[in-house]
């Protein structure tokens, strides 16, 4: 293939597809938050992106506060950063919720609307305080680098750790969901909420929380992702176009299929930017999407549930 040896193609499906577990990674935080909201709540949130974005953000304001006046403390702010990036954006969904998206519910497309004027609001907010430019937090040394297994393949160390943040946050919100007594409040809200309501669950409450967790998430992701990329005003808008993608193709209200979906789409795009360009790796990636959800209209793995 392309004058290739049997080697050589090995050690860049090796290094293509753990770029893809990089994107897998970012994709899924951001899809598990949105599958909390979309899939449980119902609500279209257009501003996805910009929670994303203010995980970012924090982590590089925390950079430049660590860097600046405590030097000594650069080895380890990432991980402070990590927390506090998701409840940064865990209040500011809290807030969203509170003001803007209780009064919308069972109007799906009125919450598409007002949360894609929220998205504009807050890209406009980080404009004026951060500045149009991209900016990107100070990494610690522990993040840079790689691991070569083999003379022919780097793998960054950056990606091994999103990688495992990606896997811890993944069984969080399994065993939130199904373990814990406020997942079983959440699925009962879901499934029948004037029942859930009858049997004494504060279903305001629980929409709220559910709300601030789903975007507490993506400021998590927005965390992981300054260790791959830099961060604009415009970067979440880059990533709610995959996120909706991985969503509904796993199955609007499935984790599981979530998962599969993020790894599928990260997995294709990564090993096809190699041979074609990104675009048209984006295309054919879309296309092979739209032929499978023809056959499979409620996405890979489809969840029964009654409203």
């Amino acid at each position: 293939m392309g004058g290739y040896t049997s080697s050589e193609l090995m050690a860049i499906f090796a290094m293509q597809g753990f770029a893809g577990i990089s994107l897998f990674s970012v994709l899924l935080l951001m899809a598990l938050g949105l599958a909390i909201i979309f899939g449980q709540m119902g609500v279209i949130n257009m501003a996805h992106g910009e929670f994303m974005a203010a995980g970012a953000y924090t982590t590089y304001l925390l950079s430049t506060v660590t860097e600046t006046y405590f030097p000594g403390f650069m080895p380890y702010y990432f991980l402070v950063a990590i927390v506090a990036a998701f409840f940064v954006a865990a209040a500011l969904g809290y807030l969203a919720e509170w003001a803007l998206i209780r009064h919308l519910y069972k109007r799906p497309l009125d919450t598409l609307l007002a949360t894609w004027g929220l998205s504009l609001i807050m890209q406009q907010a980080y404009r004026s305080i951060f500045g149009a430019r991209e900016v990107s937090p100070a990494l610690p040394d522990w993040l840079m680098g790689s691991y070569q297994p083999t003379d022919m393949i780097d793998i960054p160390l950056n990606g091994m750790f999103v990688l495992a943040l990606t896997l811890l946050i993944t069984g969080g919100v399994f065993y939130l969901m199904f373990k814990s007594s406020w997942g079983l409040k959440v699925r009962a809200t879901t499934q029948n909420r004037v029942m859930s309501g009858a049997v004494g669950i504060n279903t305001k409450k629980v929409d709220r929380l559910t709300f601030a967790l789903g975007c507490g998430i993506a400021g998590v992701a927005g965390a992981a992702f300054t260790t791959i990329a830099s961060t604009g005003p415009t970067t979440g808008t880059l990533y709610i176009v995959d996120t909706f993608m991985v969503v509904v193709f796993g199955g609007a209200a499935s984790l599981l299929g979530t998962i599969a979906s993020a790894f599928s789409i990260a997995q294709a795009q990564s090993i096809l930017e190699f041979f074609i360009s990104g675009s048209m790796a984006k295309v054919f990636t879309l296309l092979t999407l739209v032929v499978i959800l023809m056959f499979k209209p409620e996405g890979l793995f489809a969840s029964k549930v009654r409203r």
